[in-house]
């Protein structure tokens, strides 16, 4: 091969390899769930492109891939609660950003938007609505605290183009003395609880016994007035044949031995006094 050759070679691979350069610059492929926005010799578009395989000016234009599945941050932040008691919470936030403003977070944030616009939006948050409860309230209030928060925490940074999706409120820490007041708190109120349950519990069995007690009394009374009725109708039959005896009896006393004459007619028969057998 000569020189001649050899150098027309090389200039033919060297036009292929930079030919292969310029397509392969040519061509972007934006990933499912993203957004590519285009710069143009550093200047952002407005415009951006969808999932999928684009075409660009090569060396001129570069294409930024922004996601816009749904991403997760944890945040630790640090409040005081109304009562001035420290309050160490752990947030979970899922989030995402919406494709029509990929450019625009590009163009004014970057893509360290988290960082920049979001944790500090959390800390904010959760700073400004733990100031409206107490320490006790934050922990039997938790939802309602998380949901005024992560309303909040919307409201400062949806001009930003991002989206909260779910906000939850992992743990929250309180101080040492803190938690020892609560479980104290507690103790007591399970020791108030069971002295008022056993208080009830002998109120029960005390008027249990108490009703017992008047019934049987009750049954007693019946039972002495029944005896006291049965005994006074015995008393008032023992009375009245009592009194039929003593009839009797001052009859045969009164009788003068005489019995009674026997008329018949106009007849009248004496029948004279009646002699004893001895």
């Amino acid at each position: 091969m000569t020189k001649a050759t050899t150098k027309k070679t090389v200039i033919v691979l060297a036009v292929i390899l930079l030919l292969a350069g310029v397509i392969a610059s040519s061509i972007v492929i934006v990933p499912a769930g993203s957004t590519g926005v285009v710069v143009t010799l550093g200047k952002v578009s407005e415009n951006v492109l969808s999932e999928g395989l684009h075409f660009k000016i090569p060396f001129i234009q570069t294409v930024e891939k922004m996601t816009n599945k749904i991403q997760k941050e944890e945040v630790e932040a640090a409040a005081v609660s109304k009562d001035l008691q420290t309050v160490n919470s752990v947030i979970a936030v899922n989030f995402r950003i919406g494709p029509n403003d990929n450019a625009k977070i590009y163009k004014n944030i970057g893509r360290d938007y988290q960082s920049v616009v979001l944790l500090p939006a959390v800390q904010e948050s959760i700073k400004s609505v733990s100031a409206r409860y107490t320490a006790e309230e934050l922990i039997t209030m938790r939802n309602q605290v998380g949901e005024e928060t992560k309303a909040s925490l919307e409201e400062k940074v949806q001009e930003y183009g991002i989206i909260i999706d779910k906000f939850n409120i992992i743990n929250f820490d309180f101080s040492s003395e803190f938690n020892s007041a609560i479980e104290a708190k507690q103790v007591a109120e399970q020791n108030l609880l069971k002295t008022k349950t056993e208080q009830e519990q002998a109120i029960v069995i005390a008027e249990a016994e108490a009703k017992q007690r008047i019934i049987t009394a009750e049954a007693e009374a019946e039972a002495i007035a029944a005896k006291a009725k049965a005994q006074s109708d015995a008393n008032k039959l023992l009375a009245q044949s009592l009194s039929d005896l003593i009839v009797e009896y001052e009859k045969v006393q009164k009788w003068d031995g005489k019995m009674p004459a026997v008329t018949g007619g106009s007849a009248f028969v004496d029948m004279g006094p009646i002699e004893s057998a001895d």
